[in-house]
């Protein structure tokens, strides 16, 4: 069977993230993750080199000095994995269904989502925070995600609260319908809703600004992914009574209040709605009305609506009453642009538990 590139697994291959790859020093995980797949004998030990070597990605990821955290080779680097390991011709048999399943463990390492840890103990405030994939990267390939660099930054960071002390454990969220339509946010976020003190998603927004989004809808409006998928309606939810809105619990007028630096810090109560009784959308600068079907949350239609709409929701079932909810960055695409914003990042961050 023919296991062809997919289209981020493609654009791996052009020059500039060949270049990010080669300054970084992320270019050497390629050869030895061939070298390791050429030496399994087994799926099990093919197994054994995928984790090893995406574990490896993200810790080297996250060693980078605070603000100075660049996204890129993380992501460029799993994608050259991925497609030498879709293209790998094994001498023993492997089904289509184990690999597969190889792939889903490589994104599952590299992307953090295994390391979300905590230590024992009631000394320790337990915060999880996620960030995203670069995207629209057909309109600029070198371009960063400053959440998905704020994830990197953040992560194994500790800060006093009180007489306790908070600790933070992070991850990296793909740019892909497809995954949210597989249960990626539930599955990765779902159980740590029962035990940890905040969950905090974020997301590249407007150039300006920092946006606290109030309110999140159920709607998809169709925006294009780094698959080139587009996707339209009412988001694949699992569970019965999927509501039309969610709403973040996180501390946003202390946050606004207490954060300082270039970017204002703004809670955005706006959304679009389809009123009760009526086929015609209308703008609502401070939230949805009763009984209003959704088109966008604060934070759009695309995916960044879509997991703050997941996160609150597995808040609300878990039954507790935790900080949950989503920030949107400033647009930097580029990672000497963020050190502003991830140092203001941290200060969000720590007001949402102070």
């Amino acid at each position: 069977m023919q296991h062809d590139t997919t289209p981020e697994e493609a654009r791996a291959e052009l020059p500039e993230p060949r270049r990010i790859l080669a300054r970084s020093g992320f270019d050497a995980a390629e050869p030895l993750f061939a070298a390791d797949l050429a030496d399994s004998g087994d799926v099990e030990q093919a197994r054994e080199a995928v984790a090893a070597h995406a574990s490896r990605l993200w810790t080297e990821a996250t060693r980078a000095e605070s603000g100075d955290t660049d996204d890129r080779p993380l992501y460029w680097a799993r994608l050259v994995l991925s497609a030498r390991l879709r293209a790998w011709r094994p001498g023993f048999a492997l089904t289509d269904g184990q690999r597969a399943e190889l792939l889903r463990l490589l994104e599952w390492e590299s992307r953090g989502f295994a390391d979300i840890g905590f230590p024992p103990g009631e000394r320790w405030l337990r915060l999880v925070v996620t960030g995203f994939d670069p995207f629209r990267l057909d309109e600029d390939v070198a371009c960063s995600n400053p959440s998905g660099a704020a994830a990197l930054d953040l992560h194994g960071w500790t800060f006093p609260v009180g007489g306790r002390t908070a600790v933070v454990r992070a991850a990296v969220f793909p740019v892909r319908w497809s995954d949210f339509d597989e249960g990626v946010v539930e599955r990765a976020l779902g159980h740590h809703h029962t035990s940890v003190d905040a969950v905090v998603t974020l997301s590249r927004g407007r150039p300006d600004r920092f946006d606290l989004e109030v309110w999140n809808g159920v709607w998809r409006g169709g925006g294009t992914d780094n698959l080139g998928r587009t996707s339209t309606g009412r988001a694949p939810v699992p569970g019965p009574r999927v509501p039309e809105w969610t709403r973040s619990s996180l501390p946003c007028e202390r946050i606004a209040d207490t954060v300082s630096g270039r970017y204002p810090v703004v809670a955005n109560t706006e959304v679009v709605e389809v009123p009760a009784g009526s086929r015609e959308e209308v703008r609502r600068p401070q939230g949805p009305t009763e009984g209003s079907a959704a088109r966008a949350g604060g934070g759009g239609d695309y995916l960044s609506n879509e997991i703050a709409y997941r996160n609150t929701l597995l808040r609300d079932r878990s039954g507790r009453s935790i900080p949950a909810g989503h920030v949107h960055l400033p647009r930097t695409t580029a990672p000497d642009e963020h050190a502003e914003v991830l140092a203001q990042v941290r200060e969000i961050v720590a007001a949402t538990v102070s």
